[in-house]
């Protein structure tokens, strides 16, 4: 259903590995790391500047003891969704995304002084990194609220930008069902620097206060053989815990089939009805020993999730970092994909957003937007390249999709040519393709439509909502100005094509002026990336003014 090409990027040695880059400890610190059981190479040194790499026709699955001075980081690039005429392919349908990986990921690039290559980039990723306030459910019975909004394109103004957002339920963390989870750890050698197995270990330990006494918790370890480090713990054995996660050591070859395995099993050993029961994978990313095809990992990860066990993908380290296989397990298990490149990042998936991580309120969310081809002669979808559905999908129940955590957020963005707006990008049509206006529906933009599934159900549910043209914003909300500068940036950083004119500067004055309420210093620190990405790339853009 979704054709992706794969890229490895290769590039050459720079001065300053990324092994040198100490991780602020600003809370529990294991021991030094005792040497491993073999000899280590040089940890990978990070990529530097680069333009694009080319695509290749397959993963290149590498070795777990890297190349000294090469880079092997492993990406898929779906295409651009490209830009559909409504009277040809008037609906458009998607599986909803929570992941939120590839933003920190390019932040952990950019804050090297490096430049991310385009396929690294997932703007529907950008987008759903940033909270938009949007209100919360009346109450459980909808277990999410939908909100939706029309306005004038910031980057053309002869284009319109519609926003769909979605927010969760909240829970409080006292109230949350029971929690069954599987700390499945890459311990090989490839995980020796201070960004992944010390940083890794600091990581979990800030969830371990979070645990209580109806939680349980096994850790797996796996390099080279695949071992069980700590047996289902009670979560109130919070030292017995944490002296587990510091005896962990890099060191050996990467069997992650074989950890997988021993993970489910434990999992399943302590499964718990109606609670949460998860393994979450913390890893580089490089499996080539053991289950090393893709395919093969896919139907274990998907026969596992229909047991009702799903799977977390956590990411770290650099040099050999395979994003495209974190991504793709963790969307096979019914999971999310995170990268951790700080203890911040760590703190804010598995402390300030626990619930909406490791739990589930409503699954197999999808979206299907219809546009009224009397007002919209053509749209595109931004981001969620490979999360699009067929339409014939979206009522089918059968069809796996996303699913929401409580007090998550996701938010989409479509860009619209109004009929008539002289903005169209598809060349004309030599007899026409204007119709004539809905007689019932004349008044309407579009139709948003969802289906999902409560917890422990098999048919969805439908909320639908029509998108009038009277609720046109001339001047965006504050959110819907934040996440177009969001959306631009990361197009900015794919090369800008598909907005042309919007320029650095006026990307960072859109988010300057949309910064509003920022307690956690997130939008102020895009703001500074934007400028980190905009001094790396912009001698080579060819970005204008934006229209007025």
């Amino acid at each position: 259903m979704k054709v992706r090409s794969c890229v490895m990027v290769l590039v050459a040695v720079v001065v300053v590995t990324a092994c040198s880059q100490k991780v602020k400890d600003d809370g529990y610190a294991p021991s030094p790391m005792s040497p491993p059981r073999a000899s280590p190479l040089p940890p990978p040194p990070p990529m530097a500047r680069m333009a694009p790499a080319p695509s290749l026709n397959a993963i290149v699955m590498t070795g777990s003891l890297a190349v000294p001075g090469a880079n092997t980081e492993v990406y898929e690039r779906p295409a651009d969704n490209p830009v559909k005429r409504t009277t040809e392919q008037p609906v458009s349908t998607f599986s909803v995304d929570v992941d939120t990986g590839s933003y920190s990921n390019v932040r952990r690039m950019l804050e090297s002084g490096v430049r991310p290559p385009a396929d690294a980039v997932r703007a529907e990723e950008f987008i759903n990194y940033f909270d938009y306030n949007y209100a919360v459910p009346a109450d459980k019975a909808t277990p999410f609220r939908v909100h939706t909004e029309l306005a004038n394109a910031p980057w053309d103004k002869r284009k319109q930008v519609m926003m769909i957002g979605i927010k969760g339920y909240e829970q409080a963390q006292a109230s949350l069902p029971p929690m069954n989870l599987v700390f499945l750890i890459d311990t090989s050698g490839s995980m020796y620097s201070d960004d992944k197995l010390p940083l890794l270990k600091r990581a979990f330990a800030q969830l371990v206060p979070q645990l209580r006494k109806q939680d349980r918790v096994a850790i797996v370890a796996y390099a080279g053989s695949a071992g069980l480090v700590l047996e289902p713990t009670s979560g109130d054995q919070r030292g017995k815990i944490l002296a587990a996660l510091e005896q962990l050591q890099a060191g050996g070859s990467t069997n992650g089939g074989a950890g997988i395995e021993l993970a489910y099993a434990m999992a399943a050993q302590s499964f718990i009805e109606g609670g949460a029961n998860r393994v979450i994978l913390a890893t580089d990313g490089d499996f080539n020993v053991g289950i090393a095809d893709r395919g093969a990992l896919e139907t274990l990860v998907g026969d596992r999730r229909k047991s009702g066990i799903a799977l977390t993908t956590l990411g770290f380290g650099t040099g050999n970092y395979n994003d495209a296989m974190a991504e793709r397990l963790a969307d096979v298990g019914n999971g999310n994909h995170a990268y951790i490149d700080s203890l911040s990042e760590a703190r804010r998936v598995l402390v300030r957003e626990m619930g909406s991580t490791l739990f589930t309120i409503a699954s197999d969310v999808k979206i299907q937007v219809e546009f009224n081809p009397a007002r919209v002669s053509e749209y595109r979808l931004i981001g969620y390249e490979n999360r699009v559905l067929n339409n014939e999908d979206f009522a089918n129940d059968k069809v796996d999709a996303g699913d929401i955590g409580p007090g998550h957020e996701v938010t989409a963005l479509y860009e619209i040519v109004p009929v008539g707006s002289g903005a169209e990008q598809l060349p004309a049509l030599r007899y026409g393709d204007t119709p004539a206006a809905a007689k019932d529906h004349g008044n309407e933009v579009a139709e948003v439509r969802l289906r999902y599934k409560l917890p422990g159900q098999d048919q969805s549910a439908l909320i639908t909502r029509p998108i009038l043209a009277s609720s046109l914003q001339a001047t965006p909300s504050e959110s819907l100005r934040f996440a177009s500068a969001v959306a631009g940036f990361a197009d900015a950083l794919r090369g800008g094509q598909r907005m042309p004119g919007w320029s650095w500067e006026q990307i960072l004055a859109t988010a300057r002026e949309a910064r509003g309420d920022d307690p956690e210093g997130e939008r102020a620190q895009f703001i500074q990336l934007v400028s980190t990405g905009q001094a790396l790339i912009e001698p080579d853009a060819t970005v204008s003014g934006a229209r007025n």
